[in-house]
């Protein structure tokens, strides 16, 4: 059969693959092709980086195969004789391990089952079920597409707001995830959950991903498909029909006694406070975690307001814009009391405003003078205080006297 234009990628789940050399009862002779089992045929290539396949052959007529055990010009090789009910295919292994091996995972894929009377290391029996898990699911996913395509109807049409709807409703353990990814993440946190709910790969339907151990990690598939009336079917042998993806969940929760734990992600934050600190000596960085000791922040006091103080030795002129701002500036200053002078007079004060006169030729007179009069007598004259000697004669008159004592005793 020719191949048809699909590339690798595209073809079902590979469980075997290794060189081969195949002859067919039309051909003389035989070509060694890198030979791939994928679902349920068999994929030849030129070689194993080809995308593309040179031939197909299908084992859904399978009829039996058999050891051939004519004598070949390599000592080491192993014959095998497939039996088709269109062809007989003769292929040759390159060891006998490795046709135990094709014929251990061809008669898996073919007759869905593991055989017994094969000499298989324990190992090679344990990827023998596991590819008979991935045909068995794969065979199930296409039995329900058929069905469904043929269907009238099979999933309900929604509008647009009931999509949301279900979509906002999804169970706390709904990932938009496909296998691959699915299986990566209960990897991952496998100490957090092993059951998750995501979209199957076609995007029609759901499933649910399980992951457990034995002897390593087993995961497991089951298909949740969405019926008619609305309620959603778990896809095994006896369907089982919920009402939600809700109820999908918990029943198998409910059903493994609670070996199913849903897979959870929640988001986590920090509780400390945690910094990178410079060390400026060394230029070394460590990571500091603050005290847990709760401390109030330290508040700088708010200062008083300042006190004007006023001293006994201060000058008694202040300006009143100095004042305290709450005097009231409508109030008359109080008069200054008397402060005592460097010579230790008390300075009396003028409190009222003296007579002004004028003189002759309009000039200004001091108050204490008065213009001569004839009819102005000793009695009636104001009486004048004593002169007294200015400061500055003083100090002249002391120099003066203390030079004439220096010329005489000289």
């Amino acid at each position: 059969m020719r191949r048809a234009q699909r590339n690798r990628s595209q073809l079902p789940p590979c469980y075997n693959e290794g060189f081969l050399e195949k002859r067919s009862f039309r051909d003389k002779v035989g070509r060694r092709l890198w030979t791939a089992l994928c679902g349920n045929s068999l994929f030849f290539y030129n070689n194993n980086k080809d995308n593309d396949y040179v031939e197909k052959q299908d084992l859904s007529n399978f009829i039996s195969l058999t050891d051939d055990l004519s004598m070949d010009r390599k000592l080491d090789a192993a014959r095998l004789h497939l039996r088709l009910k269109e062809d007989d295919i003769y292929l040759t292994a390159p060891s006998l391990e490795a046709r135990e091996l094709w014929k251990g995972f061809i008669f898996s894929i073919v007759k869905l089952e593991v055989p017994t009377s094969l000499n298989l290391l324990p190992g090679q029996i344990y990827m023998l079920k596991k590819a008979l898990e991935q045909e068995t699911e794969r065979r199930k996913e296409l039995a329900e597409k058929s069905a469904v395509a043929q269907a009238p109807v099979s999933v309900p049409m929604t509008e647009p707001g009931d999509y949301l709807s279900l979509h906002s409703e999804m169970p706390a353990c709904f990932y938009r995830v496909f296998r691959d990814e699915a299986m990566l993440l209960l990897e991952k946190h496998k100490e957090q959950g092993n059951l998750l709910l995501r979209l199957s790969r076609d995007g029609s339907a759901f499933a649910v991903t399980t992951r457990q151990d034995f002897n390593g990690p087993v995961f497991r598939h089951y298909r949740v498909t969405r019926i008619p009336d609305g309620s959603y079917a778990i896809a095994i042998d006896n369907p089982i029909i919920c009402p939600t993806l809700h109820h999908v969940t918990e029943y198998l929760i409910e059903k493994t006694g609670g070996v199913f734990k849903p897979l959870v992600l929640e988001h986590t934050y920090e509780k400390n406070i945690v910094f990178v600190e410079d060390n400026q000596e060394n230029g070394e960085r460590t990571l500091r975690t603050t005290s847990d000791s709760p401390v109030a922040p330290k508040v700088s006091p708010i200062p008083a307001p300042r006190q004007k103080k006023c001293s006994k030795e201060e000058n008694i002129y202040v300006d009143p814009s100095d004042e305290e701002n709450n005097v009231n500036q409508d109030k008359p200053y109080p008069s200054p009391a008397l402060s005592p002078a460097p010579g230790g007079k008390v300075l009396v004060h003028q409190k009222t405003v003296p007579d002004m006169r004028i003189g002759p030729g309009g000039a200004l007179l001091p108050p204490n003078e008065r213009p001569r009069s004839a009819t102005m007598t000793d009695g009636t004259r104001p009486k004048r205080p004593a002169p007294t000697m200015p400061v500055q004669e003083i100090l002249n008159d002391e120099l003066r006297r203390a030079l004439q004592l220096r010329y005489v005793s000289d």
